[in-house]
């Protein structure tokens, strides 16, 4: 017994196995499991674009809003492009509602003296921190030297005239225009300021402003279509009802191989590799940073079905060789034929989805992405990696039905 059980552990399937567990566990412990929002609790905002646009106006597009998000002190925030005409907007955390604000607004800037247009977004160089006096609050910038040669000409003579600051069409500030400034000489200071009913309030629009100056404006008029949002205490019932569900179905299987088979010696096998093959899952899901959802949860848990399904025809297989070392080898191999077969067809169903998935983001199908891809690589690591050790165990300790 102890011969074979040095010989089984110097095979190098099982030494491979050994050390990718070790190196899942290793990646779980210090990279972290990322958790989808549907665990974690987060807002998820849905933002369709005015028409389809290309590439490289998506790219401007995330980018903006991206940069809008961290500017405005989102942390942990998540923006992609979904198709060609929406963008999803990941936070973690319930936020704000002016965070939807933030995202859903173009950002376009206008200064205008009577009806002529002398700055746009396009003329400000830099977006000082807001200054808070009690309810009131200012946004100084600095203009170009062309913007700010092109604002001194256009206010020429027009001392006590009001300079109406506009963002997104909406009249934000109107100061007066300076004797000072009157007088045709180009100053690169400029600002923007208002009054609000309290300091949180000031506080809060001299943020929004700010974040929009800096990070410019939208190449497409955009509008939100979609706000979604799971508390915290709702993701961590997710969490413990997946947990419970995973121990369920784990349970069950376990009932069903004892009653099918009567013996521990391969009911405990089964088991671990089962086990195995959800400790990889998540470790890959850990390298690659992959989102573990409810979906992703689904696509775990069928992965423990068909894994078992596969455990159980190597074992019917082999038990089947009439105790004879080359017949049972025979079986293992007959089974793995059906084994590969049945992985074939699972993949070929996955792949549309995943691809359909991605190709939407996390709208409608989309959210089927994590299922499809958490079972692919579930059973290409069942396929090449832990079933083969399964059937090495039966192969080499001989295992018959008691």
């Amino acid at each position: 017994m102890n011969r074979k059980v040095s010989k089984f552990l110097k095979d190098y399937q099982v030494i491979l196995l050994i050390l990718l567990v070790a190196g899942s566990i290793t990646a779980i412990s210090t990279l972290g499991i990322q958790q989808g929002l549907d665990l974690r609790g987060g807002s998820l905002i849905q933002i369709q674009l005015e028409k389809p646009v290309d590439s490289a106006t998506m790219n401007t597009v995330t980018s903006v809003l991206d940069k809008r998000l961290n500017i405005f002190g989102v942390k942990d925030v998540k923006v992609r492009a979904s198709g060609d005409q929406n963008v999803i907007v990941e936070i973690a955390g319930v936020q704000p509602d002016q965070v939807s604000r933030i995202v859903g607004t173009p950002g376009k800037f206008e200064a205008k003296i009577g009806n002529e247009t002398v700055l746009t977004g396009e003329d400000i160089v830099s977006v000082q921190a807001p200054i808070i006096t009690d309810t009131q609050w200012e946004v100084p910038f600095k203009l170009s030297t062309s913007g700010a040669q092109k604002f001194a000409e256009a206010a020429r003579g027009k001392a006590g005239q009001p300079v109406n600051m506009y963002l997104d069409d909406r009249l934000i500030t109107s100061p007066e225009i300076s004797a000072e400034v009157a007088t045709g000489r180009p100053t690169t200071d400029v600002m923007i300021t208002g009054a609000e009913n309290s300091r949180a309030e000031a506080e809060a629009q001299a943020k929004e402003i700010e974040t929009l100056l800096k990070s410019g404006a939208l190449p497409v008029k955009v509008r939100i279509v979609g706000v979604s949002s799971v508390s915290a205490e709702l993701g961590d019932q997710f969490v413990r009802g997946a947990l419970i569900a995973g121990l369920l179905a784990i349970l069950a299987i376990v009932a069903i191989l004892i009653i099918r088979y009567r013996t521990p010696i391969l009911v405990l096998p089964i088991f671990f590799t089962t086990l195995a093959e959800v400790i990889l899952t998540l470790g890959v899901a850990a390298v690659i940073r992959w989102n573990i959802d409810l979906a992703a949860i689904a696509g775990i848990l069928a992965v423990i079905g068909t894994g078992v399904d596969d455990q159980i025809i190597i074992t019917d297989e082999a038990l089947a060789g009439d105790g004879r070392r080359t017949r049972r080898k025979f079986r293992i191999k007959d089974a793995f034929f059906i084994i590969f077969a049945s992985a074939g067809t699972l993949i070929a169903a996955m792949l549309p989805l995943a691809y359909v998935g991605f190709s939407r983001g996390a709208t409608g199908i989309g959210l089927l992405a994590g299922f499809a891809f958490t079972t692919v690589v579930g059973v290409l690591i069942g396929v090449f990696i832990t079933r083969p050790v399964y059937a090495k165990f039966i192969e080499t300790f001989n295992v018959g039905r008691r």
